[in-house]
């Protein structure tokens, strides 16, 4: 059974002479417990693709089909249960007025949750944070703490499924492969199925098994990380972020 389905996805913004399309035509499988990447320069469609899977980019048009399932429009309770995100900024996603303690139990109760106590300690420790944490306001962590935060809120509701919006770029180098090793651990501890956004292959290729290339809204090639690490690549615009790349980590 596929993870996610998308066929023939359209987004758009606006109408008539103000209309702007932001994803166009966009095909993409992500097997049941894989781990996609969609990467792509800024503005390239790739984080409107996992709005429109949440239903957050209200005008789309095409098919999104999670655990073999239509999306209902609006996304009903059971959607939510089995598909969560964790955003790029850790800070803007949490409340600052709401303790961590706050934050899971309001998530959790949400959910029809009632071992809430119980399942919070064992939410802190999936993460990699004590129990030290629990009545920690947001200012009170460091990115990478909130990072982790944000993820233990993701996994209340015990997902299937979590989209990952460029989970590591507002942190720290030093902290980014601490929550991409988390992610990783996660992934295989839950059999969650990942599809992640990101902007830096070598995070890419970090946590997926395959990729798809964004350019101005449309999927221009996809191929498996074995493919992107040695430069075996068909579309110029692929070749031209993987040399990118290189001469970054080069510099």
């Amino acid at each position: 059974m596929s993870g996610i389905e998308i066929e023939g996805l359209n987004v758009w913004f606006g109408e008539y002479e103000e209309r702007v399309d932001a994803v166009k035509s966009a095909n993409l499988s992500v097997p049941k417990g894989g781990s996609f990447g969609l990467v792509g320069e800024s503005g390239s469609g790739k984080s409107t693709i996992l709005r429109a899977i949440m239903g957050l980019a209200p005008t789309w048009s095409g098919k999104i089909d999670i655990l073999g399932r239509a999306v209902e429009k609006p996304r009903s309770r059971d959607f939510y249960r089995a598909v969560q995100m964790v955003f790029q900024d850790p800070y803007a996603s949490l409340h600052p007025r709401h303790s961590v303690d706050q934050v899971l139990s309001e998530t959790l109760s949400l959910h029809g949750f009632s071992d809430i106590d119980k399942r919070i300690s064992q939410l802190l420790d999936d993460v990699g944070l004590g129990p030290s944490f629990r009545f920690r306001y947001p200012h009170q962590l460091s990115g990478g703490q909130r990072q982790r935060v944000a993820i233990a809120r993701a996994l209340a509701p015990e997902p299937k499924i979590l989209l990952l919006d460029e989970p590591t770029s507002a942190l720290d180098v030093s902290v980014q492969a601490e929550i991409l090793n988390l992610l990783t651990d996660l992934r295989a501890e839950h059999k969650l199925t990942y599809l992640m956004v990101s902007h830096d292959l070598a995070v890419v290729g970090h946590i997926c098994q395959d990729i798809a290339v964004m350019q101005l809204g449309e999927i221009v090639e996809t191929l498996s990380v074995e493919d992107m690490r040695a430069m075996k690549t068909t579309h110029h615009y692929t070749k031209h972020l993987l040399e990118s790349s290189l001469q970054s980590a080069a510099g």
